[in-house]
């Protein structure tokens, strides 16, 4: 079965993406054809960037650093639950994606973001981050805005069931993606290309 995180990204003291992300959790998890864990940014306790190599070439000195190389390696997607801060993604989110590198490659991502304009300028961040680490993202992401969907800091979903059906086809795609990209880890796809010619 595909193992994928849904990673919440937002440290901030009194975020609500917690709540986005156990929601996300809660419908996901009725699905059959994948099992998904939360992972909180905040909990991993990774101070700034302090590798003396970069990521690329593997060599992780820190325990903290194996410990989260160790975890990211151990799914084969994504899901990433991201705030909006200045037109981009929460600088720990940042950090943490940087801390490793192969751990990330080969590997599917789909989105669900907030923000005053619904995190979408947060997502087009992450994508071209995702990039350059070689997950490939899907295409439908799911927007929450903070002035209809988030009421006294709590997450209240508008219109709920249509947003429901979104994460749903959503996940749809990011699940083939997944697969897909399971296959390429494991070679399969080369297999396939040498068995076509």
């Amino acid at each position: 079965m595909l193992k994928l995180a849904i990673i919440i990204g937002s440290t901030r003291p009194g975020r609500v993406g917690e709540g986005v992300a156990r929601w996300v959790h809660q419908i996901a998890s009725k699905r059959k054809d994948a099992s998904f864990e939360l992972v909180d940014v905040a909990s991993l306790g990774l101070p700034l960037l302090d590798e003396a190599k970069p990521p690329a070439m593997g060599h992780y000195a820190n325990d903290h650093t194996k410990a989260w190389a160790a975890k990211v390696a151990s799914f084969d997607g994504f899901l990433f639950v991201t705030a909006e801060y200045n037109h981009g993604i929460p600088a720990a989110l940042k950090n943490a994606l940087d801390f490793v590198y192969a751990e990330w490659n080969d590997k599917a991502a789909g989105f669900v973001s907030y923000g005053s304009a619904g995190g979408t300028r947060a997502v087009e961040h992450l994508r071209a981050v995702m990039a350059e680490l070689q997950i490939a993202d899907v295409r439908l992401q799911v927007t929450f805005s903070v002035y209809t969907d988030f009421e006294k800091g709590a997450f209240r979903p508008k219109n709920a069931e249509q947003k429901e059906q979104q994460l749903h086809k959503m996940l749809d795609q990011l699940l083939k993606w997944t697969a897909a990209m399971k296959m390429v880890r494991g070679g399969k796809l080369d297999e396939l290309a040498s068995a076509a010619e």
